[in-house]
């Protein structure tokens, strides 16, 4: 495959069960959607443009592919790929782009061929697909965001399992969000069904109180989220800040230094007002922007100690 060009919306190439299939040619029929959608799962991974600009860094590829797995086997489905095809497929398909810049890149999978019961049986063949487009970050983005506590309570352990990276979890989410931009905000926060702080609609969450760093614990309701683990790494490694997880009050948030979101497409996301009152100064706070300045290291290939989280992927040369 030779380099083209890469367009804004639809990038060349993507990975379909196996093959590179030309964009516009992967096509599947309209009754093949439905159901089959309904138990569909994914991930979102980052390839960022190294410092030196000589390579595309994914960050903690592994990490991502392994949550994909266990999504997979918490819903049930036969993904026909292991880890090590579902890596070669997210390289390829940077490869086959010519990405030179930053990127995102979605494995996702989906039950194959027509489902015409409701619900998807157990152990349904999937289709994989891995698609990409051009990402830009914004952790030098100098604002921070609005947020609300939002009236829609986060899907619990009772209802369907948070920790699964699935589509049909994003609608929860995707409520909550319209409900916040409706009332002038830019993203909301979700409680769980005990009215503690859960997450965002597609990020964690975090809050600076005292020198300490509290976040909700994984039994709140969230997502296991790379991202989050990543943060926590880098608060005790390198900040050397003290940080609890546990169930957070609503309250909690009103009387924070700093609040921030967390995740893969969000990166680090400071928080300046929440439901009306501002939080802190009024603006990105200490932690929240040194640990933008750490991660956007360590992503870019500038921190030897955490090189283990990136997979690179050269983009001099012609790539075949």
């Amino acid at each position: 495959m030779t380099d083209r060009h890469v367009d804004a919306e639809t990038p060349a190439w993507l990975w379909r069960s196996g093959e590179m299939v030309p964009w516009n040619e992967a096509l599947i029929h309209v009754n093949a959607v439905g159901h089959a959608s309904a138990a569909a799962i994914f991930e979102g991974i980052r390839a960022y443009r190294s410092a030196d600009g000589r390579s595309l860094l994914l960050f903690r590829l592994e990490d991502h592919l392994r949550r994909l797995l266990d999504s997979a086997r918490i819903c049930r489905l036969d993904l026909g790929h292991d880890r090590d095809e579902l890596a070669a497929a997210v390289i390829s398909v940077l490869r086959a782009n010519g990405y030179r810049d930053d990127a995102y890149v979605r494995p996702w999978a989906f039950a194959k061929g027509f489902v015409k019961e409701q619900m998807v049986p157990a152990d349904s063949l999937c289709e994989v697909v891995v698609d990409s487009w051009p990402f830009s970050s914004e952790l030098a983005a100098p604002d921070g965001c609005r947020a609300a506590v939002s009236s829609w309570t986060r899907i619990s352990e009772a209802s369907m399992p948070p920790r699964v990276k699935a589509f049909s979890n994003y609608h929860n989410g995707r409520l909550a969000a319209m409900e916040a931009r409706l009332n002038g905000h830019d993203h909301p926060i979700l409680l769980n069904e005990r009215h503690k702080v859960s997450e965002g609609p597609g990020a964690c969450v975090a809050l600076v109180r005292a020198g300490r760093v509290i976040t909700p614990s994984l039994s709140s309701g969230v997502l296991e989220s790379v991202t989050r683990d990543t943060v926590l790494h880098l608060l005790s490694e390198v900040m050397d800040m003290p940080v609890e997880e546990r169930e957070v009050d609503r309250t909690e948030l009103y009387l924070a230094d700093e609040i921030f979101f967390m995740g893969t497409a969000w990166e680090i996301l400071p928080i300046t007002w929440i439901d009306g009152l501002r939080v802190g100064s009024g603006s990105p706070g200490p932690v929240a922007q040194r640990l933008r300045e750490i991660y956007s290291q360590v992503v870019r290939g500038e921190t030897a100690h955490y090189r283990h989280w990136l997979t690179e992927v050269p983009t001099t040369g012609d790539e075949k």
